[in-house]
């Protein structure tokens, strides 16, 4: 132990309280590493992450730092749907702001960031731009599929088997089971909003390559953990900050890939409100120009029968990244050392079967589309790579529902109509509040066989678990006042993909006097931060952040 300059005597009471915790001299003249872990026992896809946080903190002490460890909230969509969605999309700005404030406080040098599940990458994401020190990011790994009755089942293929138990389709006996048996430790293993975000922190160099597609637990995930350690200790010397990795062009990488292998329309909420952390304006409309010159080159369940375990033996997001190539802004740098550049010319082509290339996709056009029209002027969100050909294009009457928990009751009281367009409104970001997920519904309606003859709409959101021809992100929201507030039913509604229409065929002069009597839905409970947010938080074409 040396003393000295390096422990000035006006840091004592600093130093006093960390040697309360079994800190030594030595320990505290090391480079200090936050460990930002979203573990807890809420969640299966954290529930394990302390045991990657230790292989973290055995690299960062291997090569010379001292690792702290902190905890921030994780909270699972799936368990949360109808109970507490309301809080799943607010919960990504505490996520945010906890890190932040608890990274600033302390007199880190570097951060590792574990995490998985929906709203915890990307409110990570955005802590690491506000902090701008070197991080790296440890994605928590995924479900193993699992095989019932001679069928791989992943977590969405639970939400479906609701519906076709509601159909008579599968028995008691059979519906227990595969609530029973399907999930496990990890993230849900399908291009769902956590394995799109897990993907993405490996395209923007965030992550050691191979870690968002890798099982939970794996051997080889626990000396990737420990390397991630490693990895952030070097950025550390390099003086090399997330804002290296957090640019324009990386974040416009992320899109690219997102679009290319069928992400999650949740990206386009995560994204854009990144790009708002480095004044990088990023929008809704930009997915749509991008999905236009982008291919789609894979897509996993629920829109296929792959699964993202399927990927990661395909070659994963390096193989990915890859067959895309030409579309990339290649000089980007990554944590592993090298740039994107460097990196894919040591990748092979993954297999074709699973990953095409972009001379031969699967698609002309990348996963998402942006719609819009009298319905939505300011546009709305389709994940097309979802939809079968003959949904494309549909014309019908639209029933209306106020919130999640009516459409519900109705498809599950066989309610619904070949051919209704079922609309879905004040769930947007300020009129939920929240913009809760209306996946669940979604999967019932495709469960009971009625994905290829009824539309939903909604300015609510959906999920990568989500397939069928259901929109979301309708914006202006109905809470704004704007057109699908005014919606009633039997009004016809056009939406035509290719086109990128969605129509509310009424007359104006019929709007402006139904406009005219308008007024908003109350929620006359609200209090606490879900208060707070509805009376800050932007429109979702801007990523739905707190202005």
């Amino acid at each position: 132990m040396t003393l000295g300059l390096k422990l000035p005597p006006e840091r004592a009471y600093e130093r006093a309280l960390f040697k309360a915790m079994g800190h030594s001299d030595d320990d505290l003249q090391k480079p200090l590493i936050a460990i930002a872990n979203s573990w807890s026992e809420l969640n299966p896809g954290h529930v394990h992450l302390r045991e990657l946080a230790e292989r973290v903190k055995e690299g960062v002490a291997e090569v010379g730092g001292t690792p702290l460890e902190f905890n921030t909230i994780g909270l699972c969509d799936g368990i949360c749907q109808g109970r507490g969605m309301h809080c799943v999309l607010p919960s990504r700005e505490a996520i945010a702001a906890s890190v932040e404030l608890a990274i600033n406080a302390h007199n880190f040098s570097g951060a590792v960031m574990l995490c998985s599940c929906d709203k915890i990458i990307p409110g990570m994401l955005m802590a690491a731009a506000r902090v701008d020190l070197p991080v790296v990011f440890v994605p928590g790994g995924i479900m193993p599929p699992r095989q019932i009755a001679g069928r791989t089942y992943v977590t969405c293929d639970v939400k479906e088997a609701i519906g076709e138990y509601n159909k008579g389709k599968i028995t008691l006996q059979e519906f227990h089971e595969i609530e029973s048996k399907t999930c496990s430790t990890g993230a849900c293993n399908m291009m769902g909003t956590a394995s799109t975000m897990a993907c993405i922190l490996e395209t923007m160099g965030l992550a050691l390559p191979g870690s968002s597609t890798i099982t939970a637990l794996d051997k080889s995930q626990l000396r990737l953990s420990k390397e991630a350690g490693m990895a952030v200790m070097r950025l550390v010397k390099e003086g090399k900050t997330s804002k290296a990795f957090i640019t324009r062009e990386s974040i416009t990488n992320a899109a690219r890939a997102g679009l290319a292998f069928g992400g999650s329309s949740n990206m386009a909420l995560h994204l854009p409100a990144l790009a708002a952390e480095i004044d990088f304006s990023f929008s809704m409309d930009d997915f749509d120009k991008l999905s236009k010159e982008t291919p789609l080159v894979a897509k996993f369940k629920p829109a296929s029968q792959y699964t993202i375990s399927d990927l990661h033996a395909a070659g994963g997001v390096p193989a990915l990244l890859k067959a895309i190539c030409p579309l990339l802004h290649l000089d980007t740098p990554r944590v592993d050392g090298t740039t994107l550049r460097e990196f894919l010319a040591s990748v092979d082509a993954g297999d074709a079967k699973v990953i095409r290339s972009i001379a031969s996709p699967l698609a002309p056009e990348g996963g998402l589309a942006v719609l819009r029209g009298t319905l939505a002027p300011e546009g709305a969100i389709v994940k097309q790579s979802g939809i079968e050909a003959d949904m494309l294009v549909h014309e019908g009457p639209a029933r209306v529902f106020e919130c999640e928990e009516a459409v519900k009751e109705a498809l599950l009281g066989n309610q619904v109509r070949a051919g209704d367009v079922l609309v879905i409104r004040n769930e947007g970001p300020r009129g939920g509040p929240g913009m809760r997920e209306l996946s669940l519904p979604a999967a019932i309606l495709v469960g009971m066989g009625l994905g290829n003859s009824v539309t939903m709409v909604t300015d609510g959101r959906y999920s990568g678990a989500t397939r069928g021809p259901c929109i979301g992100h309708v914006c202006p929201e109905a809470a704004e006042g704007g057109p699908i507030a005014l919606v009633k039913d039997g009004d016809p509604i056009k939406i035509d993909i290719p086109r990128r229409v969605l129509d509310l065929l009424v007359p104006a002069s019929e709007l402006a006097r139904r406009k005219a009597a308008w007024k908003p839905l109350e929620r006359p409970g609200l209090k606490g931060f879900l208060k707070h947010y509805a009376a800050h938080v932007s429109s979702a074409r801007h990523g739905a952040v707190l202005k």
